[in-house]
């Protein structure tokens, strides 16, 4: 079941066209990261979703209701964390945190004390005291502790340092093995590699791709560190293999996976005695499709 459609959403401010037909969806129990640079579309899509924008075309569900219409009644059942979040200065952390889930119909529980010492927090203080880090921990501890259906994190690790940031990837596990649906906005590849089922890059304001990371990564290069008994002739003129270093019988270079096997057969037959290899990565994925000023998108066949 789809928790979260979007269907064809444009949004224009005067001339400039933020959103571009985006379609996304979201499904029953699972994370789906959602990442771009800065300035690509993602928190206007996001506040689009929240209720807080509305599309200029196009329609958004979440369950299976409109977004714009029936916002209150979505917000029951949704949790947002920003990734720059504001407090009222004169509430103590632990005053903030009861005050979001009551306003989601819950009320003070364990799982409230559990995640204050998880995140070590000191709930006691006043929000104006507290630093963008302990201010970022009372939003993530509101959201987890509440009963929410949905989970919508915009940049929610900005300002943890990196032991919060494993605590905030525990969570994020856990509330989907709960069946719970999470949409994960980050810059932070490597959090989105580690965390999410799916995922969809948007750049100017389109998604150029989706997909699960085994399916993306047909589009990756391998990078391979090789070693021959014989020097290799010819390898900068192989098809498929891209910033090549090196000389006579040492080779460093990546190869469109899907001519890895030609690559392989025709090294092998001078010998290797040395072979490294890295797999690619969500991150090499992520700088093909924006190296360059590609007007298609920086899309591949293959």
């Amino acid at each position: 079941m789809a928790v979260v459609q979007t269907k064809n959403i444009t949004k224009r401010f005067g001339a400039f066209t933020a959103l571009d037909g985006v379609n996304m969806e979201l499904n029953e129990g699972e994370i789906y990261g959602f990442i771009g640079p800065n300035g690509a579309g993602k928190s206007t899509t996001i506040r689009i979703l929240l209720g807080m924008l509305k599309a200029s075309a196009g329609e958004a569900q979440i369950f299976g209701k409109d977004v714009w219409k029936d916002a209150v009644e979505i917000h029951k059942r949704l949790a947002y964390v920003p990734g720059d979040v504001n407090l009222w200065p004169n509430l103590t952390g632990g005053e903030v945190i009861d005050l979001f889930v009551k306003l989601q119909g819950g009320t003070k529980n364990s799982r409230r004390e559990e995640l204050i010492e998880r995140f070590d927090l000191d709930p006691s203080k006043k929000c104006r005291t507290y630093s963008k880090g302990n201010r970022q921990k009372v939003a993530l501890i509101a959201a987890f502790a509440s009963e929410a259906d949905l989970y919508i994190l915009d940049e929610p690790t900005s300002g943890l340092d990196p032991l919060m940031e494993n605590v905030f990837q525990q969570c994020v596990n856990e509330v989907k093995a709960e069946g719970k649906t999470v949409l994960l906005s980050s810059h932070i590849l490597s959090e989105v590699e580690k965390l999410c089922d799916r995922v969809g890059i948007i750049r100017q304001g389109r998604i150029i791709e989706t997909g699960t990371l085994d399916e993306l990564r047909h589009l990756t290069r391998t990078k391979l560190v090789i070693e021959t008994k014989q020097p290799v002739p010819n390898i900068h003129e192989f098809a498929g293999i891209h910033g090549i270093s090196g000389e006579n019988r040492r080779w460093s270079f990546q190869v469109d996976t899907e001519k890895l096997d030609d690559v392989m057969k025709y090294i092998s037959s001078y010998g290797i005695t040395k072979l490294e290899s890295a797999p690619p990565t969500l991150e090499d994925l992520f700088m093909r499709h924006y190296e360059g000023n590609d007007p298609s998108g920086g899309r591949r066949n293959g």
